[in-house]
C-alpha cells in the first residue's frame, strides 16, 4: 500500500513539474527570434541556439567545463538526462562528433528538441526520448557516460534517480552531475526556474547528494562549487541586457517563460545570499 501511494505521488509531481515546463509558446519564441537575428530554421546553428537552449546556469561554458572533465571523445555513446529542448545533447555531438541521447519528462520540450536537431542537421548522431530519469527506457550499461545539467532539483528521490543512471552507465564509465545545491539554510523565494512554489523543488546539500551517489554505485572523483561562476554568469546577462534596452532576441528568458524576470531574481538572490550554488560532481562507475 505505502509504494502505491508513494507510486501514485511520484505520477501527480511528475505531472506538476511537465506543466511547470509547459513551452507551449517555446517555438514561436525561438522562431521569432532567430528571425531578428537574420536566422531561419535552414539556417539556424548549435551556436545560435546556445543562449535559449542550454537552460542551465552559466549556459554553453558550463557545459564546455562539465565535458572536459567527463573527458567525452568522439567514441563515446552519452546520455543526456532531463535534456530539456536537447542544447547540450546537440552541443556535446556537434563538439565531439559522439553520439548523445536525450531523455525528458515534458513531452513538448521533446518535440522541440527533435525539431531543432533536425534544423542544425544532427538527428544521425543525436536522439530524444520521452521518459521519467526514474524509468529509463534503455537496457543495463547502454552508455559511455551521462551528464545531468539541473534536473535533481525537481526529484526528491536522489537515490532512485542516481541508482537508474547507475544502471544504464557501463562500468568504467563516468557520470556528470551539475545541479543547484542548498549551501545553507536560508530562504527560497518561488517561482523559480525549476519549480512554480515549494512541493516540486527539491534542493538539497552536497552531503546529500554524496550519499545518494554512494548508495547507487558511483565514486565521486571531483566536486566544484560553482557559486561564483553563476555570479559572474548574471552579473554579465545583466549588463549585456542594460547596455542592450532589454534581453536579447534569444535568452533564458524565453524558456522560462511567464514570470521570467521574477524567476531568475529569486534564483540570482539565493545565489548572491549564498544560500544555494551550482555544484558539479564528477563520479565514476567502477569497473565490474
Amino acid at each position: 500500500m505505502q509504494k502505491t501511494r508513494n507510486d501514485q505521488r511520484t505520477k501527480e509531481l511528475e505531472s506538476d513539474i511537465v506543466g511547470h515546463y509547459d513551452g507551449s509558446e517555446l517555438l514561436t519564441s525561438i522562431e521569432t527570434g532567430l528571425a531578428t537575428i537574420g536566422k531561419s530554421s535552414a539556417t539556424v546553428t548549435v551556436e545560435d541556439l546556445g543562449p535559449v537552449d542550454e537552460f542551465h546556469v552559466g549556459g554553453r561554458a558550463a557545459t564546455t567545463e562539465l565535458c572536459e572533465r567527463l573527458g567525452v571523445t568522439h567514441d563515446d555513446h552519452i546520455l543526456d538526462v532531463g535534456c530539456g529542448i536537447g542544447g547540450t545533447t546537440r552541443f556535446i555531438t556537434e563538439l565531439s562528433g559522439c553520439e548523445v541521447t536525450g531523455v525528458d519528462l515534458a513531452p513538448n520540450y521533446i518535440t522541440i528538441a527533435r525539431l531543432l536537431t533536425e534544423w542544425t542537421g544532427l538527428t544521425d548522431r543525436a536522439g530524444y526520448e520521452i521518459a521519467s530519469a526514474l524509468d529509463m527506457p534503455f537496457e543495463d550499461s547502454s552508455f559511455d557516460k551521462a551528464v545531468q545539467l539541473h534536473v535533481g532539483m525537481n526529484i526528491a528521490d536522489k537515490v532512485a534517480l542516481f541508482r537508474e543512471v547507475h544502471r544504464v552507465v557501463r562500468p568504467g564509465g563516468r557520470f556528470g552531475v551539475y545541479d543547484i545545491m542548498r549551501v545553507t539554510d536560508g530562504t527560497i523565494e518561488f517561482p523559480v526556474p525549476w519549480a512554480t512554489d515549494a512541493s516540486m523543488s527539491f534542493v538539497e546539500d552536497l552531503s546529500t547528494y554524496g550519499n545518494a551517489l554512494e548508495l547507487a554505485g558511483f565514486e565521486t572523483a571531483e566536486i566544484r562549487n560553482r557559486r561564483q561562476f553563476a555570479v559572474e554568469f548574471f552579473g554579465a546577462m545583466r549588463a549585456n541586457a542594460l547596455a542592450a534596452g532589454g534581453p536579447p532576441p534569444l535568452g533564458l528568458h524565453l524558456i522560462l517563460g511567464k514570470d521570467a524576470s521574477t524567476k531568475l531574481a529569486n534564483v540570482i538572490d539565493a545565489i548572491d545570499a549564498g544560500v544555494i550554488a551550482p555544484v558539479e560532481i564528477i563520479c565514476d562507475k567502477p569497473e565490474a
